[in-house]
C-alpha cells in the first residue's frame, strides 16, 4: 500500500495532478481545493494517497494532509458513496466543514456539492454521526491553531448547546456555522443558553 508519494510535480489538470518520483509519474485523482493550493509545476510536493482497486480499474486518490485521506476513507465506507462522489464533497466543504455539518443535522451544506442529492446527504449525515466524534475535532483544531473546542459530557451542557445551535439557526444561520461558532466557546464560560448565545454570536462575526 503507497501510503504517501513525495516528488516533483509536473502535471495539473481540472482535477488531477502527476508526481514524478524516481522516474515514475503517479498520476492522482484530488480535490479541486488540492489543485487549488498546488505550487507551480517543478515544485516538490508531497500528497497522501488512497489506492482504490476495482476489477477493471486502478486509480490513486490524493490529499495534502491525512486528516483529509482519513475523512475519504471515512465516506466510501458510507454504502452508495464512491470515491468520485467523495473527492468531490472534500473538494467543495473541507473535512472540518463536513464534521460540524455532521454534528449540526445539517444535511443542506453537504448537498450543495455536485452530484450529491438530498437523500445522500442525509444519509451521510446519519452513517458518520457515530464515526466523525467531537474528539476528531478537537484533535484537527489543536493541530491547525484554530480554537481549541471543549466538549463537556454533561448532559446539560449538551442541552444547552443544542438550544443554542438551534436558536441561532432560528436567526438564519447555518446549522454548520451555528455549531461551529457554539463550539468554539470554552465551556467554562457560560452556565445558560443565554449566555452561551452571546459568545456564539461573536464567532459568527
Amino acid at each position: 500500500m503507497i501510503s504517501y508519494i513525495k516528488g516533483r510535480l509536473v502535471e495539473t489538470a481540472e482535477n488531477i495532478i502527476v508526481v514524478e518520483c524516481n522516474g515514475i509519474g503517479y498520476q492522482m485523482l484530488v480535490p479541486l481545493s488540492v489543485i487549488d493550493s498546488m505550487p507551480p509545476c517543478g515544485n516538490d510536493v508531497k500528497i497522501y494517497t488512497h489506492m482504490h482497486v476495482r476489477e477493471d480499474l486502478i486509480q490513486l486518490f490524493g490529499f495534502l494532509t491525512r486528516d483529509d485521506l482519513e475523512v475519504f476513507k471515512l465516506l466510501i465506507s458510507v454504502s452508495g458513496v464512491g470515491p468520485k462522489a467523495a473527492l468531490s464533497i472534500l473538494g467543495t466543504i473541507t473535512a472540518d466543514e463536513l464534521r460540524y455539518a455532521v454534528m449540526a443535522d445539517d444535511a443542506k451544506t453537504i448537498a450543495k456539492t455536485p452530484g450529491i442529492g438530498a437523500k445522500t446527504a442525509g444519509k451521510l449525515v446519519i452513517e458518520l454521526k457515530d464515526k466523525l466524534k467531537y474528539r476528531d475535532i478537537n484533535d484537527v483544531a489543536g493541530v491547525s491553531g484554530q480554537d481549541v473546542v471543549k466538549v463537556s459530557s454533561n448532559a446539560t451542557d449538551k442541552n444547552i448547546i443544542s438550544d443554542a445551535v438551534e436558536a441561532l439557526a432560528a436567526l438564519g444561520y447555518s446549522a454548520t456555522d451555528a455549531m461551529k461558532a457554539v463550539r468554539s466557546v470554552d465551556t467554562s464560560a457560560y452556565t445558560t443558553v443565554e449566555e452561551l448565545l452571546k459568545l456564539s454570536l461573536k464567532h459568527m462575526i
